[in-house]
């Protein structure tokens, strides 16, 4: 005996159930990002995951000064052994200065850069520091580091280490190049953008 087709009718309800548990439907739509406060309360009365969620968000409270910033980076670190002075930029400060009075780095050495900052309030996902040199106007090299993601900790800074570096060296390597740099995250939030300069010489004082 041959199988019975399915009405249009039936087809019609299967067709709605499919759309209905399908994850991929038009009709589904993804759970809201919960704020901190919100996470925090989430099943407050379950002692395991209340020992859980401190253990990844860490001890962090309310901020008191509500207009302070989810993200703040307080600043960048030339880290080279062989540098007579710590090169230091102060990212809380004037930053128009980084421009006017550029670091010193001999050719040749090794270096990695540093950068610190503090996630105040909210998870922060997928933060990205951009680095964007120039010389003469014209670009000659852009990197990107995947920094990571940070629950909050406003009373402690993260620090995040490129990899090892090597200054550009010879007679056509020396001079200025300026150097633009930006800190993101996956939902395009700008943090902070800043420029700088730094100087390749033959020796550090020449």
């Amino acid at each position: 005996m041959a199988e019975q087709e399915p009405t249009p009718e039936v087809l019609a309800q299967i067709a709605a159930a499919n759309a209905e548990e399908s994850p991929d439907s038009v009709n589904y739509k993804p759970p809201a990002q919960k704020s901190l406060q919100e996470i925090q309360e989430l099943d407050k009365d379950d002692e395991s995951l209340r020992k859980y969620k401190e253990a990844l968000l860490g001890n962090a409270g309310s901020v008191a000064d509500p207009s302070v910033p989810n993200v703040q980076v307080t600043r960048m670190t030339l880290l080279c052994e062989q540098a007579p002075a710590p090169l230091i930029l102060d990212l809380q400060g004037d930053l128009e200065n980084f421009r006017k009075n550029p670091f010193t780095l001999k050719e040749g050495v090794e270096y990695r850069v540093k950068i610190n900052f503090k996630v105040n309030k909210d998870i922060v996902s997928g933060l990205k520091y951009t680095q964007q040199t120039f010389r003469k106007g014209v670009r000659v090299d852009k990197t990107d580091y995947m920094v990571g993601s940070y629950g909050p900790r406003p009373n402690e800074e993260y620090e995040y280490l490129t990899a090892m570096e090597e200054s550009p060296k010879g007679m056509l390597a020396r001079g200025t190049y300026n150097i633009k740099s930006k800190f993101t995250d996956d939902d395009k939030n700008d943090h902070l953008s800043w420029e700088w300069s730094l100087v390749i010489k033959k020796e550090w004082k020449d």
